[in-house]
Formats: structure tokens, C-alpha cells, sequence
């Protein structure tokens, strides 16, 4: 898969990852402080930012800037999206289950037969 960095992996300090979401560092300070973004921290405690994290905060460039969600709504939202994900996860992995159980059942059947 060559030496691309995975979706969750950090590899972003503040200053590039800022330039990348187009905003002053202070402000992913901010997000940070109101708990919109968690980034990850280096030994020396430098915030690192993975790909899903310049993702999330594009996000919330996306609401603010071009639908002016303020950022109490902008935590909702993405709230919201989180545990949407999160049901979309649960279900597929039910999903999965669910058809894992009926193979099973129809291999069952098939041997009986």
C-alpha cells in the first residue's frame, strides 16, 4: 500500500495542519478546547494530527464557514454524526452476523437433506 500514513495515524503538527484546513493555529487550539477535536500528542506533547483529524476539521470549516453554524451547533452536529457512524458500524457488523447465521443455517439444512 506504499508509505501513505493510515486514516487515524498522527503525523500532522499544528502549524501544517492548519495551513492544510486554511485557519490560524490558535483556532485548532480553540476547536481543541471546546473538545471538537482531540489530536493526538508526541512525547514532547506536541499535538499531532492524523488524516480523520484534518477531515473532522474541515468539517467544522464547512459548517462555520459555508452554512454559519455557530460552534455550539457545529459540537451537535458532529455529535450527532459521531453516533451515526457509530450506528452504521454496529449494523453492518450485525449485518455481517446475520449472514454468517443464515450460511450456516442453509449449510445445515443442506446436509440434512
Amino acid at each position: 500500500m506504499g508509505d501513505s500514513p493510515s486514516h487515524q495515524e498522527p503525523c500532522y503538527v499544528i502549524s501544517v495542519a492548519a495551513k492544510m484546513v486554511g485557519v490560524h493555529p490558535q483556532t485548532l487550539r480553540y476547536y481543541e478546547s471546546l473538545g471538537l477535536i482531540k489530536p493526538c500528542r508526541s512525547p514532547g506533547n506536541r499535538r499531532l494530527y492524523s488524516p480523520s483529524d484534518i477531515e473532522r476539521l474541515r468539517q467544522i470549516q464547512r459548517l462555520t464557514d459555508e452554512l454559519g453554524v455557530n460552534l455550539a451547533g457545529v459540537e451537535a452536529i458532529l455529535s450527532l454524526m459521531d453516533q451515526v457512524a457509530q450506528m452504521k458500524a454496529e449494523m453492518e457488523a450485525l449485518q455481517a452476523r446475520f449472514e454468517r447465521e443464515v450460511a450456516l443455517l442453509k449449510s445445515k439444512l443442506q446436509s440434512s437433506e
